[in-house]
């Protein structure tokens, strides 16, 4: 028989059923209660969180998400912690938006229907399930594939189109030197056609609904896929913001999408896209905005004059994000109003 325990978060007053083996993390996923998360595999600190009582053990961890003097102080991370009894937690941060907005994951059967190249590292992915899935603009799922040499697969992916459309699900990957994945999607050993299994949704970066100020994009890389959804959601929420579309890149060669940009600006006039090349010294062709995109997206608030008004939404890889944080908050951009999703590429469990 399973033991079952119950978990009681605070300030909120929730409260959960954990089973033995089971973090306390996927529990909360499964009954629908989205606390926050990152990795999900213990590297980053995103559920760390405070132990008030009960008695747990915690699965291997980096010691980066959380320290010894931490673990001694009675923290603990939620993803990598197991109850032994009924347990009390309270909770560091909480967002009562995001609590009031969970959706339970679940798992689903899908095959991939279109594999294409975007650009010479980014390849885009077309995913059919076997019921529709619930999401919010932003959100993640891991996708879990066996290679046509029986190796099985698990990485974790951002959807690029809107909740919508809820059974023919769209990715934007990044191709890395030792990513398994896009690797073996460009050599074959992922196919057109293959199944795969789905669970999800996850994530913190969705779009927020009736808001005031404009919405702020910032992608670069496959962290275009959020950016797209959310960009998608928006416009079709039919609110009255304007929205600025940043997205960083190395060169024109490395700008997808254009076509579809062009006509979704020409559609919709609130809309505008700037992108940002770092390597377009030599490219005479280039006219629009150069350097790196944090710098560009400081530029451009204080010619706004926006005085931290609005929603950010920023995607890619870790150095953006590190680099954009203090951005925000010179133009004084208060951490509710910032929503961020690293990218980081792994050879472990997952590659968001």
């Amino acid at each position: 028989m399973v033991e079952v325990y119950k978990v009681r978060f605070e300030p909120v007053g929730v409260e959960i059923e954990v089973e033995e083996n089971e973090t306390i993390l996927d529990a909360a996923f499964r009954q629908g209660i989205a606390l926050p998360h990152g990795c999900k595999e213990g590297q980053c600190s995103a559920c760390k969180c405070v132990q008030l009582d009960g008695e747990t053990e915690m699965l291997k961890y980096s010691t980066f998400a959380l320290n010894d003097f931490e673990k001694e102080c009675g923290h603990v991370l939620m993803c990598r912690t197991l109850a032994y009894s009924d347990v009390e937690i309270e909770l560091l941060n909480y967002d009562e938006e995001v609590l009031s907005k969970s959706i339970p994951v679940k798992e689903f059967d899908g095959r991939i229907v279109d594999f294409q190249k975007l650009t010479h590292d980014i390849r885009g992915v077309e995913i059919e399930i076997d019921t529709p899935l619930k999401f919010w603009a932003g959100q993640y799922v891991d996708i879990t594939v066996t290679t046509e040499k029986g190796e099985e697969i698990t990485r974790s992916f951002s959807m690029a189109n809107p909740p919508s459309e809820a059974q023919k699900l769209s990715f934007i990957i990044k191709k890395y030197p030792d990513g398994k994945f896009s690797n073996e999607l460009d050599a074959g050993g992922i196919k057109k056609g293959a199944t795969v299994k789905i669970s999800g949704p996850y994530g913190m970066c969705f779009r927020r609904e009736e808001r005031d100020g404009p919405v702020i994009l910032v992608g670069a890389g496959s962290g275009m896929s959020p950016v797209w959804s959310i960009l998608h959601d928006q416009i079709s929420s039919g609110e009255d913001r304007p929205i600025y579309f940043f997205y960083g890149a190395r060169t024109q060669d490395d700008l997808f999408k254009l076509d579809e940009i062009a006509a979704l600006t020409d559609a919709h006039p609130g809309l505008e896209f700037i992108p940002v090349l770092s390597h377009a010294n030599d490219d005479d062709a280039w006219h629009g905005e150069r350097g790196f995109v944090h710098e560009c997206v400081d530029r451009r608030l204080k010619d706004l004059d926006v005085d931290g008004e609005g929603d950010i939404y920023a995607c890619g890889p870790p150095p953006m994000i590190d680099a954009l944080t203090p951005v925000l908050f010179m133009n004084d951009f208060e951490s509710d109003r910032i929503f961020y999703d690293k990218f980081t590429p792994t050879s472990g469990s997952s590659a968001h």
